[in-house]
């Protein structure tokens, strides 16, 4: 069982920048896929971005595309999710995800450990 807990997360103006941090319990972590999903009061979890097991290969949702970065440290166990120009829409509940195969995936159902969650909130 891979535990995963975010961090990070705030309340910020639209431009700013926020840092989500995911530190994962499993030692075989680079082992494992990862990916940050959001969602937003009312709103179906969405995929945002993923990042394969080495970090080499990484895939975005059109709507963060140049604005979110998404890395992993292998030695740290830890992925992370650079934000930046946020905007309102923005806005969500960010969870973190992990996925027992090294390649990606943007499916929901391809991942089978996930965080709690970190609020994110973009005032205008």
């Amino acid at each position: 069982q891979v535990q995963l807990v975010e961090s990070g997360g705030g309340l910020v103006q639209a431009g700013d920048s926020l840092r989500l941090s995911c530190a994962a319990s499993e030692s075989t972590f680079s082992r494992y896929a990862m990916a940050w999903f959001r969602q937003a009061p009312g709103k179906e979890r969405e995929f945002v971005a993923a990042i394969s097991g080495s970090g080499g290969s990484t895939i975005y949702t059109n709507s963060v595309k140049g604005r979110f970065t998404i890395s992993r440290d292998n030695a740290k166990n830890t992925v992370y999710l650079q934000m930046n120009s946020l905007k309102p829409e923005d806005t969500a509940v960010y969870y973190c995800a992990a996925r027992r195969y090294t390649v990606t995936s943007l499916f929901r159902s391809d991942y089978d450990y996930w965080g709690q969650g970190t609020q994110v909130t973009v005032s205008s």
